[in-house]
């Protein structure tokens, strides 16, 4: 959905693979400069789209190192040459390490070149003339983070939060009670009319997820 402001910057979703993840192209008006936000499984429609609107990606983030957030990496870096890797620094050794990033558990293996960038709870990274901050949201992994912009009330959550739900907290480097504290702390403290684009399934906003979330209204 676009933003309600068309000066806004606009968020396009490309779902990936198997677990059918959320991948984003973040872009502003009068740009060719974007943003890709994970790489899924099989990336070949959220590269095709790129190059089909002319757009120029500038960083590859990703919220949190998972294999289904991070399978496509190499493939869009080698579409799209040098572009900047970036993830929360409490993630870096996931990309090397296929028991951290839960991909040995499918006996897949999945590797990504190191980081580039580490990134840190309330950092300003800048899209086009676009102010994004970095929101650490960890529990669903260590170093999950939200995008937020608060001027178009738009956040991307990566698996923290879904529509009607959460991120799971049953991996072996996943904290439970640090989600919760992360939904209510981080999360819920924006304003109800955020949209959110969580990592999976339907965008929704704060105040949608305050009211209705089961396991939120539940705490």
């Amino acid at each position: 959905m676009p933003p309600d402001n068309p000066s806004s910057p606009t968020i396009r979703s490309c779902t990936l693979g198997p677990w059918e993840t959320n991948c984003y192209i973040v872009s502003t008006p009068g740009s060719d400069e974007c943003w890709i936000v994970d790489a899924g499984f099989d990336p070949d429609p959220l590269i095709e789209f790129i190059r089909s609107v002319n757009l120029r990606p500038s960083r590859l983030v990703l919220t949190h190192a998972h294999l289904d957030h991070i399978a496509g990496v190499r493939q869009v870096l080698d579409a799209f040459g040098p572009v900047p890797l970036a993830i929360h620094e409490a993630e870096a050794e996931f990309l090397l390490d296929p028991d951290l990033n839960l991909s040995a558990f499918v006996e897949m293996h999945v590797t990504t070149p190191p980081a580039d960038e580490l990134l840190r709870d309330g950092q300003l990274l800048t899209l086009g003339d676009s102010q994004w901050k970095v929101l650490h949201t960890p529990g669903h992994s260590p170093g999950g983070i939200t995008l937020y912009h608060a001027p178009s009330h738009q956040a991307i959550v990566g698996d923290t939060l879904f529509a009607g739900s959460i991120g799971r907290y049953d991996f072996p480097t996943s904290d439970g009670p640090l989600l919760f504290r992360s939904i209510r702390e981080r999360l819920l403290t924006l304003p109800d009319e955020t949209r959110i684009y969580p990592g999976h399934g339907p965008e929704t906003t704060i105040g949608r997820e305050r009211r209705s979330n089961p396991f939120l209204t539940s705490q």
